[in-house]
């Protein structure tokens, strides 16, 4: 960073992925967080590149191809999109993405009407993911707390770890960490409230006491 900017080509910016679809983290990359950014690629004609889903809650996406033809389905309508198209999705639609050639790479921009941007952090959670989806909790805690430790500047993955330390047993480290997630997020505490990862720890009385 110099003078107030920064520049990266895009294969300048480490690729990631959680065994599903491979993403390099624009965001994280900058530090922007004011709005999340991200671009997802499709190394073979086919590949998906965005995996299915439909924002929950009020998250407006917008997604640019910057190279390469892909094929969007939006709420079972497919789409066709060359090189250069912007396709905008709004809360609620289901949405997923192919790529028509190799390299295909769409650059996704996402952010909620009227609230401020709140950065989590999920970049850095792709491989811990598969630990979690797999069940192996204690793994999954041993790897997220050397990330955490890293990134404090993310509540988001203080909360995750604590529910895979929740999950694991590991009371004591759990109570620990979910009180500083949710000390930090109002997002987080709200969540907290109905979490099944966090049941077996909501009985303390100091989480009682911040979940009201």
């Amino acid at each position: 960073m110099s003078s107030g900017y920064a520049l990266a080509h895009l294969d300048q910016i480490t690729e990631m992925s959680d065994g599903r679809q491979p993403w390099r983290p624009v965001r994280h990359h900058f530090g922007i967080t004011s709005f999340g950014a991200n671009t997802w690629t499709g190394h073979q004609a086919g590949d998906r590149i965005i995996n299915e889903h439909d924002e929950e809650g009020d998250n407006e996406e917008l997604y640019f191809v910057h190279r390469g033809r892909a094929r969007f389905e939006l709420d079972g309508e497919t789409v066709d999109a060359p090189e250069g198209t912007f396709v905008f999705a709004q809360p609620g639609v289901k949405r997923t993405a192919f790529a028509e050639e190799a390299e295909t790479t769409v650059l996704a921009l996402g952010g909620t009407p009227g609230q401020a941007y709140e950065p989590d952090g999920w970049e850095l959670w792709a491989p811990v993911g598969p630990l979690y989806q797999e069940g192996r909790y204690e793994e999954a805690a041993d790897m997220a707390r050397g990330i955490v430790e890293a990134h404090p500047e993310y509540p988001a993955l203080l909360y995750n770890l604590a529910c895979c330390e929740s999950l694991a047993g590991r009371r004591d480290d759990a109570v620990r960490h979910l009180r500083s997630a949710i000390e930090c997020s109002a997002q987080l505490r709200r969540l907290a409230v109905e979490d099944d990862d966090v049941a077996a720890i909501r009985d303390d009385p100091a989480i009682r006491e911040l979940l009201g």
